[in-house]
């Protein structure tokens, strides 16, 4: 029979028209004009990738980044070519190409299931690019194809053009393309076996293709579906229970590409192996499938009308993402007008482009969105940024009264950080690197009179577009356990795959991360296996600083004895008088070993269960509790439980899989109904943070005994099915589409003021469930999220009710730099001024400070009923509390509106600098002699530590003024004011840590300024001893400073960095709030390298002052008043004409300590006793 279909397609050939074969002829280009080789050169090859994997990506920035000396800046051409030498346009492939971007070519867009070739590709440059001494002519024509189908040969040349006999051109001088490709009509020639029906194949009845299917973890994959590549759809084999399938009529005499496929996996292409015996067999590795995840955003641009900008897109996941889409404004933008894939590029462009813009990433497993980016468009005559200053009100020193209006703010003005178009290098990179932002384009000195002293300021009268300050952006935190704050000593710690560093002793740790980073996903890893890995999602500030993070991991369960050979019941959750909310069951012979085998033996199987119902678990939760939709937003999940699973050989510890498990879940735990037929099991992918569903879940009942019950009864589970393919957390979870927002602000003290409000703070809110017997759930948590305060406080996403009010609750805790923040009081009685929320929502809401009814209690969180606001109710549509579509509505919200309130605790406190800076936002640091802080990569805080020895705390003030630099040199950098801490210890004593302006660089870098410091204590204050070591190093370190006045001290502050045992902490940081805090712990310990938050007093001081209460001597004025009137009054008459006189003559712009009261009582004292001699003398001459 397969006689006769060879006769059939040969009598076919004979149609076919064939052409003489020529001798290959070249042609000889010397001839070609040394002038026109001179206005372009090419580069040479290059090869940077291999077509494995996605394909071949021959990218320029790649490119560049390997060969940077060897491209010029701007190509006028390419050409791309296959290592075979034939030319992209020639192979039949779908490729792409551009000037910006390179050379690319993916697999999924060949057709047939072919693989790309592999590509390499060359460059043209203008003249003056390069100092190449060679160059090729431009390529000869192509000479005549050797056939017209079935496969033929065409060749072209090229000489070599050089200046000198001794170097060669890199290449080959000659070309071969493969041409008439086309196939001949009814032509199948097969050197083994007989064509197929259709001429589409050749096929060998007595040859058997062999194969197998496995799993990652070595596990046989059954059921999975085996086709030819060319023919995806069509199904020859399916694995059977061991991985196992036969394909017969598979021949040897060439490697043949199948296609697997398989439900939850991600698709796999393979090749044969063949061999003499009649036998071909092959070996496929399926992956777990993964949706998409994106590891590249686009990104904030601004342009002018006209330009043109790149925005850009790239996924990850298995199968890799084969389809983008791009959205402006939420709109499908045209993939054929806009011609993109991953990036999307706009020219010409106009205005009304302005707005947000992201994409979609889709693959066989699902999709996924971007984070949008805002592009704005300036119109032409349009200036990038507005040049007049925002409003920003200073706060002035608590003494500083300015006359007729006795505000105690002063606008210094300032530029909005928001991006502008700049003169860019190079318009069209996906992250424009510091790009341009508004800035301060010019200052001026002003003169703030404060009634007794004046004091200099230097505001903003100028905003242009400038280049963008770049902060560092921190991440620091410890990790400890749940249970018993041990820390994870040493614990590794990576980003996706890559391991980027270690916990300390202590288990702290500090990630600097990367400009371009929208989600930050880290996981901890114990090397001790004594806790589970913990992925957790951080959160962080793009403006720069650093955010703290008290990381909390779960010990693992001791691990329990059970035989692989039978089936094994494990409990979910333990809590002491309750039925456990799951259980794990394993069948008999389930666990396998790496390679596949079954494991039979004694398995140490450990389960480790993060209950909810216990709430000291929740900040022990890993990754967010977030998933990605089918169309790619990512929604909220509600927890029932999270466990962890490690199982383990007896003997060498090898880690074990397990298949076919079965997860069961109590419905009496389900007390929202609706949450039955919407359960799901999910897995987190430690990669992205982002929970992957597993399987449904079913119905069934049983009979078991419960928890301390005396008799069995019938129970009715959900039952879920999984097999463990790899060490996740898995999750019994249920969708929730009851959301809100919730309205938090933090201040810097509980006056609550608005232009005192914190940015950086870490919001938490945990949600609850209250009591048992309501329609919820009983109390037990099910979320948690944490959001960073901006200029206009957070919103917090929680789950909300709008049938009963306490149907969900919330507890919110903050934090800033590791230290809590005090919730505003609810009791005695709750006061809608100071809570921040108005009656009677109030009462609806039900807040309550953690310390409500136990004074005991700490007061750093709240708790409140999440009722979800009545559109129809006035009252309600004023926060804190907002529907989740009106997400801008809460962010955007008026600070007059109902809003949550935590402020700082801390003593009397006053930082003043005469160039304005907000530590909170490292953005706002503007570059001037007089700054406080010269460098915004490199923040240096300096204390002085001054020991009170009094009855009464006191304000001790640093005077900051340049020492040595020329352009510095008596003017002030600032001020500081402290006010002393009691130590407990001691009696009558206390001590305050002072900061003082470090020297050091100017922002200019070229010279160093010894900073003149005053330490200035307020009141009757003497100083009675200064510090050995200081005294001696300030003295062999000249210039000294003058220290004539007792009740203050004088230095040109230190260069070097010194300790305690000279009073002063200098500590050096990325963030300058981080490097006060530990400078300050430091200095309260009295140590180099401890930190404390209690005051020792006694460890490490600088300067001691004597401080005791002046005793009244003297008559007050009410009693003057009483015993002489005429004379106090006619007295204060002429004092108060004395004094105007002086004031006149007082000298212009000092600062001093506290003089408001210090100068008013010198003042006071001086005229006191002259009117005293006056009425003396008039006594006299009156006798």
């Amino acid at each position: 029979m397969w006689q006769t279909k060879s006769l059939i397609c040969q009598a076919r050939a004979l149609e076919r028209t064939w052409t003489t074969r020529t001798s290959l002829r070249s042609t000889n280009h010397s001839q070609m004009a040394v002038a026109d080789l001179i206005l372009n050169f090419w580069t040479s090859w290059f090869n940077i990738d291999h077509p494995g994997g996605n394909g071949d990506y021959e990218r320029l920035e790649a490119i560049r980044f390997y060969y940077r000396e060897r491209v010029c800046a701007r190509p006028t051409a390419m050409e791309a070519r296959t290592t075979d030498w034939v030319a992209a346009a020639d192979t039949g492939e779908v490729v792409h190409s551009s000037l910006e971007k390179g050379f690319w070519c993916i697999n999924k867009e060949q057709p047939y299931g072919r693989i790309c070739s592999n590509y390499h590709v060359r460059f043209q440059c203008p003249p003056g690019s390069s100092d190449e001494s060679t160059k090729w002519s431009p390529w000869g024509r192509w000479g005549t194809c050797s056939a017209t189908c079935g496969g033929g040969r065409r060749i072209r040349r090229r000489t070599c053009v050089r200046s000198s006999m001794t170097v060669q051109c890199v290449g080959r001088p000659v070309e071969i393309q493969k041409c008439g490709k086309s196939p001949c009509p009814g032509t199948r020639v097969c050197t083994e076996g007989h064509p197929s029906e259709d001429c589409s194949r050749c096929v060998c009845d007595s040859h058997v293709l062999v194969g197998e299917v496995y799993s990652v973890t070595g596990v046989p994959v059954a059921g999975a579906r085996v086709a030819l590549a060319n023919r995806p759809k069509i199904i020859r084999a399916r694995t059977n229970v061991k991985g196992q399938f036969r394909l017969p009529g598979i021949c040897s005499s060439s490697s043949t590409l199948l296609s697997i496929r398989k439900e939850k996996f991600a698709p796999a292409d393979v090749s044969t192996s063949s061999n003499t015996t009649g036998l071909s067999w092959v070996r496929a590795v399926l992956k777990s499938a993964e949706k998409p995840y994106i590891v590249k955003h686009p990104e904030d641009k601004v342009r002018y009308e006209g330009g043109r900008v790149l925005l850009c897109c790239k996924a990850t996941g298995s199968p890799t993402p084969d389809k983008y889409y791009w959205y402006h404004n939420g709109t499908l933008l045209d993939r054929k007008l806009y011609k993109y894939e991953e990036d999307l590029v706009l020219r010409s462009l106009k205005p009304e482009q302005s707005g947000e813009y992201h994409c979609k990433a889709s693959s066989s497993a699902g999709s996924i969105k971007s984070t949008p980016a805002l592009l704005t468009v300036i119109a032409k005559g349009t200036p990038a940024c507005n040049s007049t200053p925002e409003t920003h009100l200073v706060r002035l020193p608590m003494d500083c009264f300015q006359p007729g209006t006795g505000s105690k703010f002063y606008n210094a003005g300032r530029c909005p950080h928001n991006k502008c178009a700049g003169s860019l290098d190079f318009d069209m990179r996906c992250r424009d690197g510091a790009g341009f932002c508004c800035g301060v384009k010019s200052m001026e000195s002003r003169t703030i009179d404060c009634g007794t002293y004046s004091l200099p300021i230097r505001a903003v009268t100028e905003c242009g577009c400038q280049k963008c300050v770049e902060p560092t952006v921190l991440v620091r935190g410890r990790v400890v356990t749940a249970d018993n704050n041990e820390p994870l000593r040493f614990g590794h710690i990576y980003i996706g795959r890559e391991r980027v560093g270690t916990t300390g002793y202590q288990g702290g740790f500090t990630l600097q991360i990367t400009p371009d980073t929208q989600r930050l996903v880290v996981n901890f890893v114990d090397p001790t296996q004594k806790f589970i890995d913990t992925p957790k999602v951080f959160i962080f500030d793009k403006r720069g600083g650093s955010i703290y993070h008290d990381v909390k991991v779960m010990r693992k369960q001791i691990p329990i004895d059970i035989n692989a050979g039978e089936t094994n019941t494990i409990d979910l959750g333990e809590i002491k008088g309750e039925d456990p909310i799951g259980q794990l069951v394993i069948p008999p012979n389930s666990f396998h070993k790496e390679n596949g085998e079954i494991y039979e033996g004694t398995v140490k199987a450990s389960v480790t269960f993060i209950d909810p119902r216990n709430i000291t678990t929740a900040a022990a939760a890993p990754g967010d509790l977030n998933f990605v939709d089918a169309e790619g937003d990512m929604l909220p999940l509600r927890t029932y439980g999270m466990f962890s699973v490690d199982f383990r050989d007896d003997t060498n510890k090898e880690v074990l899989g397990a298949g076919a498990v079965q997860v069961l879940l109590d419905t009496q735990h389900v007390k929202m109904q609706e949450h039955i037929p919407a359960m799901k099991l999910w897995s987190l992918n430690p990669d992205t943070g982002v929970w992957e569903e597993e399987s449904d879940f079913t119905y069934t009942q049983t009979t078991t005994g419960g928890h301390g019950r005396s008799k069995r009864e019938e129970r009715t589970f959900l039952i879920g099915n999984m097999e463990i393919r790899e060490r996740r957390l898995f999750n019994l979870d249920v969708p929730e589409n009851r959301r809100c927002y919730v309205k938090v602000r933090a201040y810097m003290s509980d006056k609550f003021l608005s232009t005192e409000q914190l940015e950086g703070v870490v919001i938490t809110l945990i949600n609850l469930e209250p009591k048992p017997g309501y329609s919820s759930n009983p109390r037990a948590w099910g979320r948690f999220d944490s959001v960073i305060t901006g200029p206009n406080g957070a919103c917090l996403p929680a789950f909300c009710d709008a049938q009963r009010p306490d149907a969900y609750t919330a507890y919110v805790t903050a934090m800033m730099g590791g230290e809590e923040l005090e919730a505003a009081p609810s009791s005695p009685k709750m006061n809608p001024n100071i809570i921040g929320v108005s009656q009677p929502y109030l009462d609806k809401i039900d807040y309550q400070r953690s310390d409500h009814e136990d004074p005991a209690l700490k007061k750093t969180a709240f708790r409140i009923n999440l009722a979800k606001p009545n559109s129809n109710n006035l009252d309600e549509t004023n926060g804190p509390i907002y529907p989740y579509q009106s997400l801008i509505a809460c962010e955007n919200a008026p600070v007059d509106a109902n809003h949550f309130r935590f402020f700082r605790v801390e003593k009397d406190k006053y930082e003043y600098n005469v160039v304005p800076f907000q530590e909170n936002d490292l953005t706002t640091w503007t570059g001037d002699y007089l700054s406080w802080w010269p460098n915004p990569q490199e923040f240096r805080a300096c204390f002085i530590k001054v020991r009170i020895h009094g009855q009464k705390e006191v304000m001790v003030r640093s005077k900051n003024m340049g020492g040595t630099h020329r352009e510095t040199k008596g003017k002030l950098y600032g001020i500081r004011d402290i006010r002393s801490t009691r130590d407990m210890r001691e009696a009558n004593t206390s001590a305050a840590c002072v900061e003082f302006k470090c020297s050091g660089m100017l922002f200019d870098q070229a010279e160093v300024d010894r900073s003149l410091i005053s330490i200035l204590p307020q009141g009757n204050c003497r100083r009675i001893s200064t510090n050995n070591l200081l005294q001696e190093y300030l003295t062999k370190h000249p210039p000294t400073a003058q220290n004539n006045e007792s009740h203050a001290f004088t230095m040109l502050a230190p260069v070097d960095p010194l300790g305690h045992n000279y009073g002063i902490y200098t500590v050096t940081d990325q963030n300058p709030r981080v490097a006060k805090e530990i400078a300050i712990g430091r200095c309260f310990d009295g140590t180099s390298d401890g930190f404390s938050r209690e005051m020792k007093s006694d460890s490490g001081v600088a300067l001691t002052y004597s401080c005791p209460e002046r005793k009244i001597s003297r008559e007050s004025l009410f009693q003057r008043l009483q015993t002489n009137p005429g004379q106090t009054l006619s007295q204060m008459a002429r004092a108060m004409r004395e004094m105007e006189g002086l004031q006149v003559q007082r000298s212009a712009t000092q600062v001093v300590a506290y003089p408001s009261e210090q100068r008013g009582r010198t003042q006071t004292r001086r005229v006191s006793s002259t009117n005293r001699r006056r009425a003396t003398t008039r006594t006299q001459q009156r006798q």
